[in-house]
C-alpha cells in the first residue's frame, strides 16, 4: 500500500529544504527532492517524509526511514564450511541462521564493524576481508545499506562476547546453504543476499571474480 500523502497549501511548514535533485540528461523518470521533515529522530533510527517531485510534476510527501550502515561477514574454513549463527529475531519472533555482522558504529568503517561483530558475535577472526557485495534492501522506503565481506583464513582469538539472541555459532557446509535457504532456516536478507553471492563468486571462472 503506498504511503504517498499529496500537496496541500496547508502542510506544515516545518521543513528542512534541501537541494533540489537534478535530472540527468533525458533520466525523464527520476523522481526530484525538495525538502523533508522528521516525524521521530534517535541515533539508531531517522522516520519522515520527504517532499517528492514526480515526472509528471505532482509534487507528493512519502515516507522514508534510514538506518545505520550495516556490515556482515561470510567467513570459510578450508574445509568449505562458512560460519554462521543460530540467531533469534523478536521482531518476526523466528529462528534462523544468519551470518555474523551488525550496525557500524559512528565513524567506524563497514570493514573494521564487520571484523569487530565476527570477533564479538563468534570469538573468530580473519586473515582476511574482501569486499563482496553491497545493497539496500528496501530501496523504495528505507536507506539502509548493507556491506558484506568475504572471509578467510579463520582463526579463533577469543570467546565470544556478545549474545543478542544469539543461541550458537556453527560451522556449517557451504553445500548445505541452498537447502537452508529454500528450507527457510536462512531467511533475512544480509544473510541470503550475501551467502548466494559468494557461492555465485566461487562458481565463476577466477577471470569473472
Amino acid at each position: 500500500m503506498s504511503s504517498d500523502v499529496r500537496h496541500s497549501d496547508d502542510a506544515p511548514v516545518c521543513v528542512s529544504v534541501l537541494g533540489v535533485t537534478e535530472a540527468a540528461g533525458d533520466d525523464a523518470g527520476r523522481w526530484r527532492t525538495f525538502g523533508e521533515r522528521a516525524i521521530y529522530e534517535s541515533p539508531e533510527v531517522w522516520l519522515g517524509e520527504v517532499d517528492v517531485g514526480l515526472p509528471d510534476g505532482e509534487r507528493i510527501w512519502r515516507h522514508v526511514v534510514r538506518l545505520h550502515q550495516a556490515a556482515a561477514v561470510v567467513l570459510v574454513d578450508g574445509q568449505d564450511r562458512v560460519l554462521l549463527l543460530w540467531r533469534h529475531r523478536f521482531v518476526q519472533d523466528r529462528w534462523g541462521w544468519e551470518l555474523p555482522g551488525g550496525l557500524v558504529d559512528e565513524g567506524e568503517e563497514p570493514i573494521e564493524a564487520a571484523a569487530r561483530e565476527l570477533e564479538e558475535q563468534t570469538g573468530y577472526g580473519a586473515g582476511q576481508l574482501v569486499p563482496l557485495i553491497s545493497f539496500q534492501a528496501m530501496a523504495e522506503t528505507a536507506d539502509s545499506e548493507h556491506v558484506v565481506f568475504a572471509g578467510r583464513d579463520s582463526k579463533q582469538i577469543g570467546q565470544a562476547v556478545a549474545d543478542e539472541g544469539i543461541g550458537r555459532a556453527e560451522w556449517v557446509p557451504l553445500a548445505s546453504v541452498p537447502g537452508l535457504i529454500s528450507a527457510g532456516q536462512v531467511w533475512n536478507s544480509a544473510s541470503v543476499v550475501g551467502l548466494l553471492q559468494f557461492l555465485t563468486r566461487e562458481r565463476s571462472s577466477p577471470a569473472d571474480r
